[in-house]
């Protein structure tokens, strides 16, 4: 009811105040990349959007390569067929790469080169530029550019298909998750009862 009193505000708790990273819970299974993409204030994110605020261009790198969409793809949930992203499911458990000052340097540069590539057509949506029938040829030399790095923060040898790169993932997600599983696996000492 106290909602009613304001009729014309904006009931979210997120509004961010700088540019932040939307990161789109759905996206079309027919899409290679889903298009991550920043927006800015004056832009009130909708419930279907997970916001990454002051989000880095590293970050942007990583997620918007094939190494993260492999992940997704594997772990991720459906809506429909479609991707589904989750914070907690995709997001978090996702073994991020090692890298040094240089290659985070590397990464961000080829980040902001896939934006320039978007930035090329003004008039064309996200969805228009992520279509696998129209994807401006630029656009894609800029994700593969990205995604050959990203693989070599993973491994020296490439990568031949996203089974590999799925099972390489899991891998490094055992060795990471080993420790907190041992913990919780391991027998509690039980408690001294005291006499009442």
């Amino acid at each position: 009811k106290s909602l009613a009193e304001t009729p014309l505000a904006f009931h979210v708790t997120v509004i961010p105040e700088s540019p932040f990273l939307a990161i789109p819970e759905v996206s079309s299974e027919r899409r290679e990349y889903v298009p991550f993409g920043w927006l800015e204030p004056p832009v009130v994110p909708s419930n279907k959007i997970i916001v990454v605020d002051k989000a880095s261009f590293w970050l942007f790198g990583v997620i918007s390569s094939k190494m993260h969409m492999a992940w997704l793809r594997h772990i991720g949930g459906r809506l429909k067929s479609d991707y589904q992203y989750s914070s907690g499911i995709v997001y978090n458990t996702f073994p991020w790469p090692s890298a040094t000052p240089a290659q985070t340097q590397k990464i961000e540069f080829l980040g902001q080169a896939i934006l320039d590539a978007r930035a090329e057509y003004p008039e064309a949506t996200l969805a228009d530029l992520y279509d696998p029938d129209t994807m401006p040829p630029n656009l894609r030399r800029a994700h593969k550019t990205l995604d050959t790095a990203i693989d070599k923060l993973y491994r020296p040898a490439p990568f031949t298909s996203d089974r590999e790169r799925v099972e390489h993932l899991f891998t490094l997600y055992e060795k990471l998750s080993s420790p907190a599983l041992a913990a919780m696996a391991a027998p509690r000492p039980k408690r001294r009862k005291t006499p009442l």
